[in-house]
């Protein structure tokens, strides 16, 4: 389940940083995964 933090953190991007969340996503194998990205570890 995605934590509170995380939902929070999510619900501010931006329309941009969404697009890039998506696409990002497609690579994530973990919680762990989204939480990096969040905390702008978003290498491409």
């Amino acid at each position: 389940m995605l934590k509170k933090v995380a939902r929070s953190q999510i619900e501010t991007l931006s329309l941009e940083q969404l697009e890039s969340l998506g696409e990002a996503l497609l690579e994530f194998e973990t919680i762990a995964d989204l939480e990096a990205w969040l905390q702008g570890d978003r290498a491409s």
